[in-house]
């Protein structure tokens, strides 16, 4: 690395402007969402797969110790929400990493070199905005088969694009700037200079797009899940709860709706600190 080299980031960025409620709101069910994942183990609350058929279909009440009732197995809501909770999160957590690794790479390649590789990269990226993503994931698990690696696979190799098209613009920008000149000038191998100039440089939009796509990684494992393609039945996870669910919505409407309750304030959540952040690194934004 070449000390002195490089633009000068600003480091009040998240000084512009106060969060309001509705941001600290959706921080704080995020964090109680997260340590709940991750703390399910010591909670006081029921087995997610303990089955209790006396007690099937029990409405949400506090006298029985099942605050949002059970489901068609006697198994308590809330437990089967919280791990679920648990799935959902590290779903979407490895999807985004892996999707973010592989369409940054991809990005920075065919920015910074062009010629070939950017055709290359272009075309891959025009083929898989046209083929419809849901039709492309489920196709390939049902060619491997339900599983939690498998939806994770799946989601992370067809969600990268995204990633590339903002990178690969902004590789575009950065390598004509006249301090990567100067890096080049001084011998900087094209590896350094993608890795510790470019890309570090590139984390504003990274961040922004990363949080919107962790929010859309939970809808698309529901959303498989609910049809069968996700994540294993025995695992508790949102999608197959609304599955299970559906069923019973004439006599026992709360084992489908608590876990669309989830998803939805899950989402809004991550949608709003999303927003957030895309409104403190936008340059325009700073001055309104």
């Amino acid at each position: 690395m070449i000390d002195g080299v490089g633009p000068q980031r600003d480091m009040s960025v998240f000084k512009r402007g106060r969060p309001d409620a509705g941001l600290l709101a959706s921080v704080v069910l995020l964090l109680v969402l997260v340590g709940c994942s991750l703390f399910a183990g010591i909670l006081p609350m029921p087995d997610p797969a303990q089955q209790s058929l006396p007690l099937r279909l029990s409405a949400p009440a506090l006298d029985q110790g099942h605050l949002l009732g059970t489901d068609q197995l006697g198994r308590d809501v809330l437990s089967r929400i919280v791990y679920g909770a648990r799935v959902s999160l590290i779903v979407a957590a490895a999807s985004v990493l892996i999707a973010g690794t592989v369409g940054v790479l991809l990005g920075a390649v065919a920015g910074y070199y062009g010629g070939w590789i950017d055709d290359v990269v272009s075309w891959l990226i025009n083929v898989f905005l046209a083929f419809p993503f849901v039709l492309l994931a489920l196709a390939v698990v049902a060619i491997l088969g339900p599983g939690l690696i498998n939806i994770i696979i799946v989601l992370g190799l067809t969600s990268w694009v995204a990633y590339a098209r903002v990178i690969r613009s902004q590789v575009l920008s950065l390598r004509e700037r006249d301090f990567i000149q100067a890096v080049r000038a001084l011998g900087g191998r094209d590896d350094r200079i993608v890795l510790r100039h470019i890309i570090p440089n590139t984390l504003a939009p990274l961040i922004v797009i990363a949080t919107f796509e962790m929010a859309r990684m939970i809808i698309m494992e529901s959303a498989l899940s609910f049809l069968g393609l996700g994540v294993e039945p025995s695992l508790p996870s949102w999608g197959n709860m609304l599955a299970d669910g559906r069923s019973y919505l004439a006599i026992a409407w709360w084992i489908a709706t608590f876990p669309g309750f989830a998803i939805m304030l899950t989402v809004l959540s991550i949608n709003i600190l999303g927003d957030w952040l895309r409104t403190q690194f936008d340059p325009k934004a700073a001055r309104m």
